[in-house]
């Protein structure tokens, strides 16, 4: 992981805003899933593509949800966060699981390490300019054949969270055009295999579809 001195400023706001939150965010989104069957179905799929027992990273996991149920339809994952109180959090919380702090731009894994690799809004803060090498990085640490399921919400604006929970940080969280990010992955290396979006589940306090796609790495 890059030091925070001389690392992109997007990467230190981002670690900076969910160190801040860590404990409210994980306490608000506990067992979300369960109120999500479209979403744990997709994930459901992208376990069985991908096979049982198979090494899979979550990438950006947060505080370990996605991680946990991914581990429990039986795939050989762990989660990476580039924020230190998320990666406590997730390890407190699933203490079966391996949690590690780094950044996705820099995986700290050989070439064709993974036979998958989930981005679960984990992306919505990298900067447009910087997707491809992204991109190029998750390709990089799959093996050819590998299964990529990539999430975010679907839009043109971005909406900034101002001290959330009372906390004196903020953050533009990016919304995407799921066309562009289909081409951005074919750009990458990867073939697109399925493209979903949803629309906003108001239950969910979501103001926007939420798209889901799923490509393999060539």
């Amino acid at each position: 992981m890059t030091d925070s001195a001389t690392s992109p400023g997007f990467l230190a706001a981002t670690r900076a805003f969910y160190d801040a939150v860590a404990e409210d965010y994980a306490a608000t989104f506990r067992d979300s899933y369960a109120g999500r069957p479209l979403d744990r179905a997709l994930l459901r799929a992208y376990a069985e593509l991908v096979g049982p027992g198979r090494p899979v990273a979550d990438l950006g996991c947060g505080p370990g949800e996605v991680t946990a149920l991914l581990a429990s339809l039986g795939l050989d994952v762990y989660g990476l966060d580039l924020s230190p109180a998320m990666v406590e959090i997730a390890r407190r919380e699933h203490p079966g699981l391996r949690f590690e702090q780094g950044s996705m731009l820099e995986l700290p894994l050989p070439d064709g390490a993974l036979a998958g690799v989930v981005s679960w809004y984990s992306s919505i803060h990298t900067p447009v300019d910087r997707l491809p090498a992204l991109f190029r990085e998750y390709r990089r640490v799959l093996t050819p054949g590998g299964h990529l399921l990539l999430a975010f919400q679907a839009g043109d604006h971005p909406r900034r969270h101002d001290q959330p929970w009372g906390h004196p940080v903020a953050l533009d969280f990016l919304r995407r055009d799921p066309e562009h990010m289909a081409a951005l992955l074919t750009d990458a290396g990867f073939t697109l295999t399925s493209r979903t979006v949803r629309e906003p589940d108001e239950n969910l306090g979501e103001p926007v579809p939420q798209a889901f796609l799923f490509a393999t790495a060539r």
